[in-house]
């Protein structure tokens, strides 16, 4: 991505011990204005029934020190979640620690992924998906989710960062996608084609600046949000089956909350004020 550093390609346990002691060195004090973590996860079916190949994680000490590191799943294996470093931390330690907040856009396979391969229970989440649902200010526009190239036109980038974004996951697609010509075997591939590298990059590189539209959100707003990123995860580990296909794509949410949503002048300014009116 241009104007940032390029994504490191990890495959050494000392390696993933120095992004630990890295992540466990920054402050959790802010933990909820600007999250240190942000993460996402490749492999064949991703979930309970297939595999995980790579861990792509984001770690943002402040605005312009940004790094992402590619971890080689296929390679290290359970040992990545187990080394630990100089502090005494592991990755596995750090994923489920509630005071490190953590981003993901749609967290449930990724969280079904860590628990049921590596028994990782994923904590202190944000999930990015939720909150673009939850900021929207009518019923009606919740009721689908969006993906995140949808999210993507809506994250204050220039176009050239855009157009970059877009290509980025274009031609990793072209490699992995089987729907598009290429693999799923691509992320086992060793050494790492270049475009799945800057593929998995892209997945992470701009949802710091997405997190953003919504750090100055009310602390109820932001609360409710949370909550239902919590619940996203413990409904990942359980042994139901997970939605697919148009089911997937359904918002979460009851119709007692997209009512609420709707009165909120956070999220529905002039919803909110014929709420008030009426006496509802």
């Amino acid at each position: 991505m241009a104007g940032r550093k390029d994504p490191e390609f990890i495959n050494t346990l000392a390696g993933v011990a120095k992004i630990v002691d890295f992540v466990d060195r920054q402050d959790t004090w802010k933990r909820d204005i600007e999250p240190p973590l942000y993460i996402d996860l490749e492999g064949e079916q991703l979930g309970r029934n297939g595999s995980v190949s790579l861990m792509t994680v984001l770690v943002y000490p402040g605005e312009g020190l940004e790094c992402i590191y590619v971890i080689d799943i296929y390679i290290l294996g359970n040992a990545a979640f187990e080394v630990v470093g100089e502090r005494g931390k592991s990755l596995k330690d750090i994923l489920e620690a509630p005071e490190r907040s953590k981003v993901l856009f749609d967290v449930r396979r990724d969280s079904e992924a860590l628990f049921a391969h590596y028994g990782v229970n994923l904590r202190g989440v944000w999930d990015l998906q939720l909150m673009d649902s939850a900021a929207r200010p009518r019923t009606e526009q919740r009721m689908l989710l969006s993906g995140l190239a949808k999210c993507m036109q809506f994250v204050p980038l220039t176009n050239a960062q855009k157009n970059e974004w877009a290509l980025c996951k274009e031609r990793g697609d072209r490699v992995w996608n089987p729907d598009k010509g290429g693999s799923y075997n691509a992320f086992n591939q060793r050494p790492l084609p270049a475009e799945i590298l800057r593929y998995c990059a892209g997945d992470v590189a701009y949802l710091p600046a997405m997190y953003k539209k919504y750090a100055s959100k009310s602390t109820r707003w932001r609360n409710f949000v949370f909550e239902a990123s919590q619940k996203r995860v413990v409904e990942s580990q359980g042994t139901g089956v997970q939605p697919e296909g148009r089911e997937r794509a359904l918002s979460p949410w009851t119709a007692e909350e997209h009512r609420m949503l709707d009165s909120w002048t956070e999220v529905n300014p002039r919803g909110g004020l014929l709420f008030a009116i009426s006496g509802r």
